[in-house]
């Protein structure tokens, strides 16, 4: 157990999202008060404003980040659109951090500018699922997971949510014991503490309301190959069923044809990539599976009411 305070930095970048930014901060206060003494300390760092706002409006004073001094560790907490992120120094400062060895966190979008930052390149991580295309198409380099958290080496990075209340029973656990973390659970009433491993979304059961094994096995191939869609009867062979027989699952299932939900998981994947990615419209156009940009521009506003370069701008 460490002999004094662990100290920890929060980076708040404007637009951060405010519950995963408290579900980091809040456990360690709880951790001090349970434990009767100074276990955590923390300092709020900002990459330029003296006041900082969340994604809600809510704001929190900052000191500089050269003003931030020694630190155990560091999060990152980010919302909105990370991959806009583009503050050399703040970067820069990351990139030092973690030649020093200091255990470095995102949470949210965090993750995604510790990416821009280079210093996640051969490291596991996870992100929100929201950013996830996004991180794929423009890190190859990461080794990206779809887990709630994940704690690999010291580089920590969590989804986000109520996710980091996990991670830091983890931590707290790791540092202090098993006895302190769950008190700090328990103070949340946060009693079912999930696995790092647990899925980030709810199954696709759950999404859609469908309690049939074989169309869960075929949306679940679909979502699979967003790039190169598989053919209807492809996808019938591979669940064992005829394609009148995968034909008629979707249409009493889900009131739609294969073709048109493929489409949509196709397009959402793509305004995915074109709201937090640089990837260019042609490249994201090929990787969702249209044989052009003009076809990808002509389903795109059929689906969403504006073209692909306006969802861009916007």
């Amino acid at each position: 157990m460490p002999e004094t305070p662990q100290t920890v930095g929060l980076l708040l970048i404007p637009g951060f999202a405010l519950m995963s930014y408290a579900s980091v901060v809040e456990p360690l206060r709880a951790a001090n008060l349970l434990a009767g003494k100074e276990l955590y300390r923390w300092v709020h760092v900002s990459p330029g404003p003296a006041v900082v706002p969340a994604s809600c409006g809510a704001t929190v004073p900052c000191i500089k980040v050269e003003e931030a001094g020694p630190l155990d560790f560091l999060f990152v907490c980010a919302g909105g659109n990370p991959t806009a992120f583009r503050d050399r120094a703040t970067l820069q400062w990351l990139r030092q951090l973690a030649a020093r060895g200091v255990r470095i966190g995102g949470v949210s979008g965090g993750p995604v500018i510790l990416a821009k930052a280079g210093i996640m390149d051969g490291y596991h991580m996870t992100v929100h699922w929201e950013h996830a295309p996004a991180v794929a198409e423009s890190y190859p380099n990461i080794l990206l997971t779809r887990s709630i958290f994940i704690v690999d080496r010291n580089r920590l990075s969590c989804a986000g949510g109520t996710a980091p209340l996990d991670m830091m029973h983890a931590l707290i656990a790791e540092a202090h014991g098993p006895e302190l973390a769950r008190r700090v659970s328990d103070w949340f009433m946060h009693t079912d503490i999930r696995p790092a491993q647990s899925a980030q979304r709810a199954s696709l059961a759950e999404r859609f309301g469908i309690h049939d094994a074989r169309l869960t096995a075929a949306l679940e191939l679909m979502e699979s190959h967003p790039g190169e869609p598989l053919m209807r009867g492809e996808t019938a062979r591979r669940i064992g069923l005829s394609t009148r027989q995968l034909d008629r699952l979707f249409s009493e299932k889900l009131k739609s044809s294969y073709a048109s939900h493929y489409r949509h998981i196709r397009l959402e994947r793509a305004r995915d990539l074109l709201r937090q990615s640089a990837v260019p419209l042609t490249e994201i156009a090929l990787g969702c599976g249209f044989s052009s940009a003009s076809h990808f521009g002509r389903a795109y506003r059929q689906a969403f009411g504006v073209t692909p370069a306006s969802e861009r701008r916007s």
